[in-house]
């Protein structure tokens, strides 16, 4: 069970040290505090290299750092199991890679569904029988520009880049999580597109009251958002150049 406490934030980083490889020279980042508000919205920038998306795997328990905390909705998730930790991480977050990460012989309605097999919490909030559930989800890729009775029943791999990055977006936002990471969900879109996608993010985002945090290197959207959040302001790195992650 969640902490009940509402004056918890939904991101919490505290003296956080992490570094890729066998020393210290390789690659590391620390972050001494970084605190994202609940139904809060932060759009992270920086160069390329400089630690964003191992950011946001050490966020979702994918990476775990050498010292320090990470506190998720009030859950200290470095004191769970590997299994609790991806349990967790199926029943609270929506997470858009920068990969989309889909099952390329799956159809898109099935992609979208998949979070609902994990995770029992999000199955029952997106509805209590299959026809809903179904219901839910062609309504999510309807509204994200993705046709349900046609490019919907198509599998994942013969969709276009921008389609099946949309097809993550709605698979992030089904069943309601609580804070929606993404990893430069709009990088394929053109700007038509990314503007839609921007409003149905932020639509999704205010209809189920989550937190989010997305990486950009696009700083022009960042008026969208409450917060900009500079990731060399936040957190202090050390790197080889050719072993940058």
């Amino acid at each position: 069970m969640l902490s009940e406490h509402n004056d918890n934030p939904a991101v919490r980083l505290s003296n956080l040290d992490f570094c890729w490889g066998s020393t210290k020279n390789d690659f590391q980042i620390k972050i001494k505090d970084f605190q994202l508000k609940k139904n809060e919205s932060g759009i992270l920038v920086g160069p390329s290299g400089s630690g964003k998306s191992t950011l946001l795997s050490l966020l979702c328990g994918i990476l775990r750092p050498q010292k320090g905390t990470t506190q998720i909705l009030g859950e200290n998730i470095e004191s769970m199991s590997n299994s609790e930790r991806d349990r967790f991480r199926s029943d609270h977050m929506g997470i858009i890679f920068q990969q989309f990460n889909l099952v390329p012989y799956l159809s898109a309605i099935d992609n979208v569904l998949l979070p609902l097999y994990f995770s029992p919490a999000r199955r029952q909030a997106a509805g209590k029988i299959q026809s809903k559930i179904n219901s839910e989800a062609k309504q999510l890729l309807d509204t994200l520009g993705i046709a349900s009775k046609t490019l919907g029943t198509q599998k994942a791999v013969t969709l276009s880049i921008g389609q099946q990055q949309r097809v993550a977006a709605a698979r992030a936002f089904i069943g309601s999580p609580e804070l929606i990471i993404a990893d430069e969900p709009t990088s394929s879109l053109d700007e038509e597109n990314q503007n839609e996608f921007l409003n149905q993010l932020f639509k999704q985002k205010e209809q189920t009251g989550a937190s989010l945090l997305m990486v950009s290197h696009n700083t022009h959207i960042a008026k969208r958002f409450d917060r900009l959040i500079e990731i060399e302001k936040i957190s202090d790195i050390s790197v080889e150049k050719e072993k940058i992650k």
